[in-house]
């Protein structure tokens, strides 16, 4: 799965399953920052899109109330990155995931963000 913003960035997505999703690409000579490695921002996207594909992965248009993320190692041009989401909780209106950044299987950053779940639209 692809969104506008996925596409200009060189991302690519799948829903693993209902609230787990997976984002990849590989950091580019645009995504770096000024000291040559990859922009928070780029790696923010990364793990934002996978939170988006995960929350809205239930039939339920999902959007972002909150989220944060921690940056642990940087990351250079020419590697590739993915990026997990993992639903932690779901409730009727809110629900909760946590995202991996990873650079293989080294542990890049990791995000956390709450979505508020509008309620389905009744049928008669």
């Amino acid at each position: 799965m692809r969104d506008a913003f996925m596409s200009a960035l060189g991302l690519e997505g799948e829903i693993i399953r209902p609230g787990h999703a997976r984002v990849w690409g590989v950091v580019r000579p645009e995504h770096l920052n000024l000291h040559g490695t990859a922009h928070g921002g780029f790696l923010y996207t990364l793990a934002d899109a996978a939170f988006a594909l995960a929350s809205n992965s239930h039939g339920v248009r999902a959007v972002a109330v909150s989220t944060h993320m921690e940056y642990l190692r940087p990351v250079q041009v020419g590697d590739p990155v993915e990026a997990i989401a993992e639903e932690i909780h779901r409730g009727n209106r809110t629900a909760l995931y946590r995202v991996e950044v990873r650079r293989g299987e080294e542990r890049v950053a990791l995000f956390t963000g709450w979505v508020y779940r509008f309620p389905a639209p009744q049928s008669d």
